[in-house]
């Protein structure tokens, strides 16, 4: 009777360094020498995202392969903190104020006109890419509320009836 080895680390872990850059891959071989290194989980998304742009289901299943830890652990680390995104952002990220001062001004019309022009809701991207659509707790501008930020950009006193104008404005922008 021969056995049969079912054992496919090697291919996961050409995989696993394919779906990562060298630099990362060699951060998480230098946490892997330290003790518990499932406690650098936090810090190994976190140089994924800011290469990435966010967290994609085969990063995060690298980071689970090359880390050592289940792929649950990674995912809900992921999903937990409001910080780590799970899909791109737009080239425009717009982030309406709902805060008190904004809401009582009219945010609420604002971003109901922003969810019509772009076709999405609060979390999401445009199909091109082009915009992502947040809301935001506070801004800390009440005094120009209603406030939109679009990247870091603050545009105090914005009406539903500008919003045409400003989107348009942004889609002149050249890329980078």
């Amino acid at each position: 009777m021969s056995l049969i080895n079912t054992d496919n680390w090697p291919a996961v872990e050409v995989a696993s360094h394919d779906a990562l850059t060298p630099e990362i891959v060699a951060f998480i071989a230098e946490c892997r020498t330290r003790p518990h290194p499932e406690s650098y989980l936090i810090a190994v998304l976190h140089r994924v995202q800011e290469h990435f742009g966010y967290l994609g289901a085969p990063q995060m299943d690298a980071v689970a392969q090359l880390l050592r830890v289940p792929t649950s652990r990674v995912s809900g680390v992921a999903t937990f903190y409001h910080f780590f995104r799970l899909q791109p952002r737009g080239r425009f990220m717009i982030n309406i104020c709902m805060g008190t001062a904004c809401y009582v001004k009219g945010a609420d019309r604002v971003a109901a006109r922003f969810r019509d022009e772009l076709g999405i809701d609060f979390g999401q991207t445009t199909t091109d890419g082009q915009f992502s659509l947040h809301d935001a707790a506070c801004l800390g501008t009440c005094g120009l509320a209603p406030v939109v930020m679009i990247n870091e950009q603050v545009y105090p006193h914005v009406t539903p009836d500008q919003v045409p104008s400003l989107l348009e404005k942004l889609t002149e922008v050249p890329a980078k």
